[in-house]
């Protein structure tokens, strides 16, 4: 908390209640109610949405507006489906006002035939069925809750909600049996930020390149989870709370779940056949803690999971699922179109626009101490000196980096990210740390100087490291609503500063190119990625060598075949 003053560019989130008051305002519109009665629509089956309109190089200070646009109900909840092209209401939040209006043009509106996605509406024929299938845990869990922290198998960590962030987890550390004490790994991670630009450059969506954490937040527009289907049967919920507009506390319940993962994945094993008259097979399962969260921003829900091995690996996974942003059309089908679409007509009326997803995350990582390196592991082919039948090979070229501008990174190639800490050793003289294996890599398809991406400059890398500053915690800004792109990732490392041997951050971004399909109408089917943080030479050796084999437990067990 601050008393100063803030006088620079951008403003804070938007709070629900504000959302709510300036969606409320067309319906005593006489001009919106009569674009409405033109079209021959219910006004009682309207949906208003508030959209963030950005900056477009202003050089006057901006005022706090947004626009509202509308969605059609009437027959189907699926809205986002069913714009009402042409009306659009721009809305100055601090007087709380309509200051603009447009009613450009009439475009047919999408039926709302095949829209439905409610299970409780579906007709035959049905999808094929799957039997039931849960994880039962016949003495319970193995984690242990107090109050906001977990410890789990040899991990600790606290768990936090935020209303920007959502999820936080901080103070991650994990039991080495070789020295008989917790080694820390995480000090505080979070998603940072998430992009969303929208490809389509006409009047009415050329403003839709959004910064979702920073403008809508992530824990403000996380839902209630829902047990069996957004979590196993397994799972244990937890509640968050945030502060309302009036600094009343608000419970979001059940948002997030944690729970115990097995889906027949392996551990380690191995079979040995080589030794004559023995035949040796060793296996461990591998079971893994997850704790979740789901954000539902306007049309789009993220899925988002932070996974604790007991191999000492920490992934991160989100999942993109929910509606897609669609343009109403008086195209019916392929062959009538002459132009750009800018996306792609999955129905009649409607088009899917393309889009980006830009996930960036925030790892302060106290690599088994506070002071760390950024060291970039290149991998080279080498010619042979011709003294055996080969001709090359490949080695990896350690270098280590000492300051922001060289730690901006593509991991398009083949290298190795890691986080070391040089003052720490194993017993044979190898430096501390743990790797990073990256997400999908989505290079930026938009001009450096064209306005969002002056503001979502933080995906012109994946890979970035800073030292850490208590004030740097946001890669698209503080204030990132209107921001102008002065208080990013991008500007904090212009200023090059030493990152080796000190208290740095990692920051990882994870991309998506999306161009839509039918397959994806009328709801997505969830889109996967992540990465994984794994240990590098930080223990001694295998951390879970010495895991015991599974008890057996008399279950029942599966058989397939057909009587």
């Amino acid at each position: 908390m601050s008393q100063r003053i803030y006088n620079g560019t951008g403003f804070p989130l938007l709070n629900l209640e504000e959302q709510s008051a300036a969606n409320a305002l067309p319906y005593k519109y006489s001009p919106f109610i009569n674009s409405i009665k033109k079209r021959g629509l219910n006004i009682n089956d309207v949906v208003a949405s508030v959209f963030t309109v950005g900056w477009y190089g202003e050089k006057s200070k901006s005022r706090r507006v947004v626009k509202v646009l509308f969605f059609y109900k009437g027959g189907s909840p699926n809205v986002w489906v069913r714009p009402i092209e042409g009306i659009a209401v721009l809305v100055d939040l601090d007087k709380m006002e309509i200051v603009k209006y447009s009613d450009s043009q009439v475009v047919p509106l999408p039926k709302a035939e095949g829209t439905e996605y409610r299970g409780s509406k579906m007709s035959p024929p049905y999808a094929a069925e799957t039997k039931p299938i849960t994880v039962v845990q016949p003495h319970g869990p193995s984690f242990k809750i107090n109050g906001h922290t977990i410890s789990w198998a040899d991990w600790n960590l606290h768990l936090a909600f935020d209303v920007r962030a959502g999820l936080v987890i901080s103070l991650a550390s994990i039991f080495d049996s070789n020295e008989g004490k917790h080694r820390r790994v995480v000090y505080k991670s979070h998603v940072s930020e998430l992009f969303v630009p929208y490809m389509e450059p006409t009047e009415e969506w050329y403003y839709r390149t959004f910064l979702d954490a920073g403008e809508f937040g992530l824990g403000l527009s996380a839902v209630a989870l829902q047990h069996q289907t957004d979590c196993p049967a397994n799972a244990v919920f937890m509640d968050g709370y945030y502060a309302n507009q009036d600094g009343e506390p608000v419970e979001v319940s059940n948002v997030f779940c944690v729970f115990e993962r097995y889906a027949g994945d392996i551990a380690w094993r191995h079979t040995e056949s080589a030794i004559s008259g023995e035949m040796i097979t060793e296996v461990r399962p591998a079971v893994s803690l997850v704790i979740r969260m789901v954000s539902t921003i306007g049309n789009y829900d993220y899925i988002m999971d932070w996974e604790f091995k007991k191999s000492g690996s920490i992934k991160f996974g989100v999942g993109l699922t929910g509606i897609l942003e669609a343009k109403a059309s008086t195209y019916t089908h392929t062959d009538q179109v002459k132009e750009d679409l800018y996306g792609t007509l999955v129905t009649e009326n409607t088009i899917a626009i393309n889009h980006d997803h830009y996930l960036t995350v925030y790892l302060d990582l106290d690599m088994d101490g506070e002071k760390n390196s950024f060291v970039k592991a290149k991998m080279t082919r080498m010619r042979t000196d011709g003294s055996t039948p080969r001709k090359s090979y490949w080695t990896l070229i350690r270098e280590l980096v000492k300051t922001e501008l060289d730690a901006r990174v593509w991991t398009d190639k083949p290298n190795e990210i890691l986080i070391v800490n040089p003052n720490k050793l194993t017993k044979i003289g190898n430096q501390v740390g743990y790797r990073l294996i990256p997400g999908p890599a989505a290079v930026p398809l938009l001009l450096e100087d064209d306005y969002p991406q002056i503001r979502g400059a933080f995906s012109n890398y994946n890979v970035w490291v800073t030292p850490y500053n208590k004030s740097e915690r946001w890669a698209g800004g503080l204030y990132a609503d209107r921001s102008h792109g002065d208080d990013t990732l991008f500007t904090w490392t212009n200023r090059n500063r030493d990152i080796h041997d000190r208290d740095i951050v990692l920051w990882h971004t994870i991309g998506f190119h999306h161009s839509p399909s039918q397959d994806e109408f009328p709801v997505m089917p969830t889109l996967n990625g992540g990465f994984e943080l794994r240990p590098s030479n930080f223990f001694e050796s295998n951390p879970i060598l010495n895991t015991r084999p599974p008890k057996p437990i008399n279950l029942p067990t599966c058989n397939a075949t057909t009587p």
